[in-house]
């Protein structure tokens, strides 16, 4: 006879517990279903965490239940509406081995006519929850999947034409914040690799990927923000500078960025220009500064303009940090 288990939560965020859970029924059933549902303890929409799920257990059949009971309890009423919504969406299939690690365990078997499965209900072999998670994810790190922890934190970059401050702001907010930054990927390598002030289209696209994998390894090490001193989007402007062209790589990443981030920032080109050696003159700087902000117009990317002086930039951005939610509208409108 085949063996069909079958668990349900909101996994807001999924953490190690849920897996333990997840891979203790893998071990123990033919098949587990997953049933998640909507909820509003946290902004990260379902779809989004059903996906977690997905790419770590591919074998596992996720069902998102947009149309959920709400919450958990133990009055009879409710556990009377989730026995039959979740007899619903079985639609007559038979799961033989119900697992939790909550109380709800014993009505939901009963109503499946299955074993109550309870996994390490006590939370000894996995101290964690997900409360304890949304309050500090960064303090409980060790019990979150790669896959989960990068979606729990808020990517900013800045972004603007040379000598506009990007790289100060960048590093200065992240030691505010206590947290990392992925610094301007494409002037160390043109540092490294350029000829007589000039690199190759090539190396556009080497300087985009470059550019992410080292954002990534900061991504999952930062403590709630990600701070990133420019990205695709101006590495294509660059290519276009340089060459009156774009690789196609790096101009399907810098599409991509649009999605990237959660905040854009543009530093404004009203600061002193810082005239080094490897720059093109302050005339260059304000050409460049009007392209970047036609490009992202163009690309129908909300951004918020950064002035003055660092502090007062820096100011403005915990500002904008402090309304701002992840995943929701950021006017505050719902």
């Amino acid at each position: 006879m085949k063996t069909l288990g079958l668990t349900l939560g909101k996994f807001a965020p999924l953490h190690k517990g849920h897996q333990f859970m997840f891979e203790t029924a893998l071990q123990e059933v033919d098949e587990l279903i997953v049933v998640i549902y909507e909820t509003e303890v946290m902004t990260i929409p379902l779809h989004i965490r059903a996906n977690w799920i997905r790419k770590l257990y591919p074998a596992v059949r996720v069902i998102e239940a947009w149309d959920g009971p709400d919450g958990y309890s133990n009055d009879r009423e409710h556990e009377i509406r989730e026995e039959q919504y979740i007899l619903g969406l079985l639609q007559g299939e038979q799961v033989t081995h119900f697992y939790s690690s909550e109380f709800y365990g014993e009505h939901m078997s009963i109503a499946l006519s299955a074993v109550d499965r309870r996994v390490d209900e006590d939370r000894k072999l996995v101290p964690i929850s997900a409360t304890m998670i949304r309050s500090d994810p960064y303090k409980h790190r060790e019990f979150i999947s790669d896959i989960v922890y990068r979606d729990l934190i808020t990517k900013v970059v800045f972004v603007g034409a040379m000598s506009t401050g990007k790289s100060t702001i960048t590093e200065a907010m992240a030691q505010r914040h206590r947290t990392t930054f992925a610094s301007e990927y494409g002037r160390d390598y043109w540092t490294e690799h350029h000829v007589d002030r000039r690199i190759g289209l090539a190396a556009f696209d080497e300087i985009a990927v470059g550019h992410l994998e080292q954002e990534e390894q900061a991504l999952l090490e930062a403590n709630r923000y990600l701070f990133v001193d420019t990205n695709a989007i101006t590495t294509y402007m660059y290519a276009l500078d340089y060459h009156g062209l774009a690789p196609e790589l790096l101009t399907r990443i810098a599409l991509e960025n649009a999605q990237r981030y959660d905040l854009f920032f543009l530093c404004d080109d009203d600061i002193p220009y810082d005239d080094t050696w490897d720059r093109s003159g302050d005339q260059k700087r304000h050409i460049f500064h009007k392209q970047i902000i036609a490009d992202l117009k163009e690309r129908r990317i909300p951004y918020v303009t950064l002035r003055g002086s660092l502090e007062e930039r820096m100011r403005k951005v915990d500002e904008v940090l402090a309304r701002f939610k992840p995943y929701d509208n950021y006017f505050g409108e719902r």
